[in-house]
């Protein structure tokens, strides 16, 4: 495994290195979306705007796992790919260490909280009398119970993909989502369970539990090979500031995300449960290009870490270049192909006229972002990769209470409901130009020491 490793990291042509390490992780992403969406499809099934709105109001609170995911996640794989490329194993075993308990400790608060708060946070939520029932049942099964296994799987699979195992990776978050995809029907329509959001809720809890269990017996399995080590220890200051260094920018973009879900789904609801489902189904199909740009940024992470750490920054930039030809080239078709088919592709999940309607017209202001938001992922996966948190967190501030936050407001005074869904692309705009010019800086400065380096990049 070490020698495979080795090559991939090192030696193997930049074509497949950066296929081999994305591909299995697109295809996990894109496995994801499919199970995200197969909640939204089936209960769609029931034809019951209030059903559909319980899954979006419910989304921002799935969405702030990946705080914890980004937290423990993506700064113990940074820093433990990394470390491999410096040859230290040492700190690659208590980095995991590490991430796996603060996740597990920090999903089990988070189910406490929503057990004694789930009232005040429904209101948060901006769910209304006649949906908040049903998104409560929602919650009590992805968050209440479900949320340590939900985080802990995520985490875990960061882990095994930063040893350069994405293949591994991606059948354990696979595994899961297809269980899902089966259970859903069953749970959620009339001639099973009939518990309608609920019953998606409960599916994807018992997936992520079976998602965790693949993980668990592969570490076990592998632990003679392998850098993860899930046993407890003192971790050096060090490991822990490097960490948190790259998983707390990491984590309060997601909470930032988390952030503007909410405003969105607060200014939506003020239109009706149909206008909220509307919003919710684009969002879900918007969440396909979506995963693809993060699945590829995740898979490239790995590489970029290594190659920075070991010196090889010929290599690490050839990488970064070639995702980013594959990812522009995508996105920008697939944009085109949404704006055309729209009404289609809402009617797939919700015959009701209105909401096919709003769906649409949300759905065009929505893809025009992609092409846009790909540039920004991966500039961001290159800033978690070399452990510049600082830059991270700056474009995730940017990106949500700089400008989509406050576009959402303008844009809902200037065109009311429909400029929501616009609000997004200026945002992706403004940051993929930001982007180039922050990467550039980053790129002319490899080979100076790393903190010159960073200096450089926070002074332009």
């Amino acid at each position: 495994m070490q020698s495979d490793r080795t090559y991939l990291f090192e030696q193997a042509p930049v074509p497949k290195a950066v296929l081999s390490m994305a591909m299995p992780t697109i295809a996990s992403s894109l496995v994801m979306v499919l199970y995200n969406l197969a909640d939204t499809y089936f209960v769609g099934m029931l034809n019951d705007p209030v059903q559909n709105a319980a899954v979006t109001l419910g989304a921002p609170v799935l969405l702030a796992f990946n705080a914890i995911n980004n937290l423990f996640g993506v700064g113990s794989s940074s820093m433990m790919s990394r470390a491999l490329g410096r040859g230290d194993k040492k700190t690659a075993q208590q980095s995991a260490s590490f991430g796996f308990w603060c996740a597990l400790l920090c999903g089990a608060l988070i189910s406490l909280f929503f057990v004694f708060f789930s009232a005040p946070a429904l209101q948060v939520l901006g769910a209304s009398a006649d949906n908040a029932k049903a998104t409560a049942d929602y919650l009590f099964w992805t968050t209440s119970c479900g949320a340590v296994p939900a985080i802990l799987n995520v985490v875990m699979a960061y882990m095994v993909r930063s040893e350069g195992a994405a293949l591994h990776a991606s059948i354990g978050t696979m595994s899961g989502c297809f269980l899902n995809m089966l259970l859903d029907p069953f749970f959620i329509l009339p001639w099973g369970l009939n518990m309608g959001a609920a019953g998606a809720g409960l599916a994807t809890f018992l997936s992520n539990c079976v998602a965790c269990c693949y993980f668990l017996v592969l570490m076990v399995v592998r632990r003679k090979n392998s850098c993860i080590s899930l046993r407890p220890c003192k971790p050096d200051r060090q490991v822990v500031l490097g960490v948190c260094g790259v998983g707390i920018p990491a984590a309060i973009q997601n909470l930032l995300n988390v952030t503007g879900m909410t405003v969105l789904n607060n200014f939506t609801s003020a239109y009706g449960s149909n206008a909220v489902a509307a919003m919710g189904i684009a969002q879900k199909i918007n969440q396909v290009p979506f995963y693809i740009a993060l699945g590829l940024s995740q898979g490239l992470m790995p590489l970029v870490s290594y190659n920075y750490a070991s010196g090889n920054y010929r290599r690490m930039k050839r990488c970064f270049f070639f995702a980013a030809q594959i990812a522009l080239s995508f996105l920008t078709v697939l944009s085109v192909v949404y704006w055309f088919n729209s009404d289609m592709l809402i009617t797939l999940f919700m015959e009701n006229p209105e909401t096919v309607a709003y769906g649409s017209r949300f759905l065009h202001g929505m893809c025009l972002a992609l092409p846009f938001l790909c540039v920004d992922f991966l500039a961001v996966g290159v800033f978690q990769a070399c452990g510049l948190g600082r830059q991270a967190l700056l474009f995730a501030v940017l990106r949500k209470i700089v400008i989509e936050i406050p576009a959402l407001v303008i844009l809902n005074l200037i065109w009311p409901l429909y400029g929501l869904a616009y609000a997004q692309t200026v945002a992706e705009v403004i940051l993929s130009i930001a982007a180039v010019l922050v990467l550039r800086n980053i790129f002319q400065n490899l080979g100076n020491p790393p903190e010159k380096a960073a200096q450089a990049t926070i002074n332009e």
